[in-house]
């Protein structure tokens, strides 16, 4: 019951373009350096920047902290992360 309650927060919390850290993070869908997928309680995240990297990831909590420089945070709707993985795939196999 627990879990749930603590699942449940959602926050993001971005420092001067070089640190975010994010809350209520259900799964790290892909990322690199340039770019995070990452699903939360409130829908998917893409990150986009350069040099990001995580440097904390707290699985039981639900807690992502990632450095770098940040350019840019949007939600996602389901059919444009099934879109985004698609060309994931597709720039893997050309």
């Amino acid at each position: 019951m627990d879990k749930d309650i603590i699942s449940s927060n959602h926050n993001i919390s971005i420092n001067q373009r070089k640190n975010i850290t994010i809350t209520g993070v259900k799964k790290i869908e892909n990322f690199d350096e340039s770019e995070f997928l990452l699903e939360t309680n409130m829908g998917y995240i893409m990150i986009k920047g350069s040099s990001l990297e995580i440097i904390k990831l707290d699985t039981y909590q639900g807690d992502v902290s990632i450095k770098g420089k940040i350019d840019s945070l949007n939600y996602l709707e389901s059919s444009k992360k099934q879109e985004k993985q698609e060309s994931v795939f597709s720039k893997l196999f050309k």
